[in-house]
């Protein structure tokens, strides 16, 4: 096994201890309702009296099945892991009397729990692979369609949530409401954490200076985008760069210093694919 199949394992394993130890300390222990497959099960066993451990298994299998066709063979190996891992781990964790009288206060077993559960099925997605069952529906959307995996899961798990209001208690719903979307918020930050970059745009006679400047101060590569100025008409080449977060001041410094009436656009963008970033950078002495 390589080095970068072991490094997906890990983190498979990894998502799926962290989510079991959310389950196991915070969500179980207060109560709470849930999201993904469980909630589904406990709406399913209400309206139609299917019993929880048979639907699990039927609808986790169905959905292992899916995403193996459709998300290719890597992905139905890395799942596969947490499909036998996380009962087992989870197993583990609910025969240790410690992990469940670690605190009697409702709002923050669900703060941390879904800190821990966003985190967990953060790590997993990242890897690859998935924590199975309800997980499984929004990646096949995001491939399909280039929906945000976040933003489904909390849509699904919204309507799962809603089943269940009508047979659970009123608090119990609204504590399930901001765990879910806790966890939704923590999966879109962990899903992002690492690709977000500043983008700048850079409006300056000194559009050559500065742009020599990026490059060799800096380390970063630029475009030069051909523009007119709006009241003169002017031929003003507009210098497009991005760099990572922390560089933002410097780069601010080092324009200010070059001309001080310079205009600098800045805004985030949450991903960056291309040389530099996700390829090798490529040397080249500068004339």
């Amino acid at each position: 096994m390589n080095e970068s199949k072991l490094k997906t394992l890990f983190f498979v394993l990894l998502g799926n201890t962290i989510n079991a130890l959310a389950i196991t300390m915070f969500v179980v222990p207060s109560g709470m309702i849930t999201g993904g497959t469980p909630g589904l099960a406990l709406s399913f066993n209400h309206y139609l009296h299917i019993p929880i451990s048979m639907f699990v298994l039927i609808f986790n299998v169905s959905m292992f099945i899916l995403g193996a066709l459709i998300l290719g063979k890597r992905f139905a190996m890395t799942t596969l892991v947490s499909t036998f891992f996380y009962p087992v781990i989870l197993g583990v964790f609910e025969n240790i009397p410690a992990f469940s009288h670690v605190t009697d206060d409702k709002m923050l077993s669900t703060i941390c729990g879904g800190i821990m559960i966003g985190f967990s099925i953060g790590l997993v997605i990242r890897s690859g692979a998935s924590t199975g069952g309800m997980d499984i529906p929004p990646l096949i959307l995001n491939k399909k369609f280039g929906l945000p995996v976040s933003k489904t899961l909390y849509l699904f798990d919204s309507i799962i949530l809603l089943l269940q209001m009508f047979f659970s208690d009123v608090e119990n719903v609204i504590y399930g409401i901001v765990l879910v979307m806790t966890y939704s918020i923590i999966l879109d930050k962990v899903l992002l954490m690492g690709t977000s970059q500043t983008q700048v745009k850079i409006i300056s006679k000194c559009y050559k200076e500065i742009n020599l400047a990026i490059q060799t101060e800096l380390d970063r590569g630029s475009t030069l985008i051909r523009a007119n100025t709006g009241y003169l008409g002017v031929d003003q080449p507009v210098i497009l760069s991005i760099i990572s977060n922390r560089e933002l001041n410097k780069l601010n410094s080092l324009v200010m210093s070059i001309d001080p009436e310079a205009f600098i656009i800045i805004s985030h963008v949450n991903e960056v694919k291309g040389r530099g970033f996700t390829l090798q950078k490529s040397k080249k002495i500068l004339k």
